[in-house]
């Protein structure tokens, strides 16, 4: 039996948190275009703003990053098997193998694999994430395992330091509330 989620609104969803301590929030507007999702993504804390374009079935296939200017400071782009690259065509190895992108200033980065893996309760995958640092534009390959807790929660673990966070999702496959970084607004 595969998890179903509630399907988004022809007409786009918008999705609202704010971080724990109250100093900062975001908005992510998803939308339907060119066959596929568009995320539309904005942190008031961090003052950035990003764009993450999705295949049908929630697989990433390019990422921007605006933090000053109109132009995009950091631009990826991904074949979907993997291989990814940068705007100018500059090919990223390092990269290799990732399939998800993740901010930690955002629990948004989080419901992309969860959509896309659809996991029964009970059942884990290991997912190699594209790691951006907003500050440095740094990307980092890193091993995350996602695990759907048979009470219908979410756990995310980093595979080399262990540390973990749990959550709960909307009908969406969107993260609601993670405890002590992010609620629901």
């Amino acid at each position: 039996m595969t998890t179903a989620m509630t399907a988004f609104p022809a007409d786009g969803y918008t999705a609202r948190w704010q971080t724990w301590e109250g100093d900062g929030d975001e908005t992510v507007t998803l939308r339907w275009e060119n066959e596929g999702w568009t995320a539309l993504g904005e942190l008031t804390r961090e003052r950035v703003s990003y764009v993450i374009r999705l295949s049908p079935t929630w697989s990433v296939r390019q990422f921007l990053l605006f933090r000053d200017t109109d132009e995009p400071d950091l631009w990826l782009g991904t074949d979907g098997s993997g291989r990814w690259g940068e705007l100018n065509g500059a090919h990223r190895p390092d990269l290799d193998g990732c399939t998800d992108i993740d901010l930690h200033a955002t629990p948004f980065t989080n419901s992309i694999p969860i959509r896309r893996l659809q996991l029964d309760p009970g059942d884990a995958a290991d997912v190699t994430v594209a790691v951006v640092d907003v500050d440095t534009l740094g990307v980092t390959p890193v091993e995350q395992r996602y695990e759907h807790q048979l009470d219908g929660a979410w756990r995310k673990v980093h595979a080399k330091t262990g540390t973990a966070s749990e959550f709960r999702v909307d009908p969406y496959g969107l993260v609601h509330d993670e405890p002590d970084l992010f609620r629901r607004v």
